[in-house]
């Protein structure tokens, strides 16, 4: 179930459909991390090198061509960190088009189910947010076991792989589910979720390629969603789960008498 669904998400991530969206969101992406790279720039040139000079006013002469080459040190610099961030920025802006990328794979693949219901726009920011915290945190906790030989490598797939499978398979569940039930269902197939979300962590740590990994893992984890809930016969009606979750708000907020 597994090797098949990553097979399937492989095969869509190169798709029509989803190079639109990669083409979306690699340029917003590019957009985000030059406002970064002008943003830092103007910040150090406007405030840092004057604040200095405010400080230490008998500076010699050569510290304003020193500022001018720190300057362009500090642009360099950036550009050598912005080539590590787009991985995370690319994951969080990604998130906005996941609801897109699920959608395709429902409709072109299991024609005979209902479709999943897109986030509203709160929770699917909220929802990039939580996907770019997790790459990060993921990432600085394998870090920290960067000087154990052997355990970081480990370290990575463990951390990535529970922390991927678990929010990309919710992501998918919550498409017909209310979060509880989604929570649940994640639960009861643990082990599936988490050897899933191994690939994906391979995936990510495989260079270049990893810029693609939000747009395969939001695929694989919906194939792997769609093909659980089948084979239980647990694939719910997205409308009645939430209708059922509206009827609960409801009743929680209306007065007792």
């Amino acid at each position: 179930m597994i090797v098949t669904s990553a097979r399937l998400a492989f095969s869509d991530i190169f798709s029509e459909p989803f190079r639109a969206a990669l083409w979306k969101m690699l340029g917003l992406a590019a957009v985000v991390l030059i406002a970064l790279w002008f943003a830092i720039s103007l910040v150090f040139e406007s405030f840092a090198l004057p604040l200095l000079a405010d400080l230490v006013p008998d500076l010699p002469n050569w510290v304003d061509q020193a500022g001018t080459a720190a300057s362009w040190l500090l642009g360099l610099m950036l550009a050598v960190l912005l080539a590590f961030l787009i991985g995370p920025i690319s994951a969080i802006i990604a998130g906005l088009f996941l609801d897109d990328v699920a959608e395709v794979v429902e409709t072109q693949s299991y024609p005979g189910a209902p479709n999943g219901r897109a986030m509203p726009l709160v929770p699917g920011m909220i929802l990039s947010v939580k996907f770019f915290g997790i790459v990060i945190l993921g990432n600085l906790l394998a870090l920290t076991l960067l000087l154990v030989p052997g355990i970081n490598l480990v370290a990575f797939f463990l951390v990535n792989g529970y922390l991927l499978g678990r929010e990309y398979f919710e992501f998918a569940a919550m498409r017909y589910r209310i979060g509880e039930d989604a929570r649940e269902l994640r639960q009861r197939h643990s082990s599936t979720v988490f050897f899933a979300g191994l690939v994906i962590a391979a995936f990510l740590s495989v260079p270049f390629l990893n810029i693609l990994t939000p747009l395969f893992a939001a695929s694989f984890m919906v194939h792997l969603h769609q093909r659980l809930s089948a084979k239980h016969g647990e694939l719910p009606d997205p409308r009645q789960s939430f209708d059922r979750r509206i009827a609960g708000a409801e009743r929680r907020e209306s007065p007792r008498g």
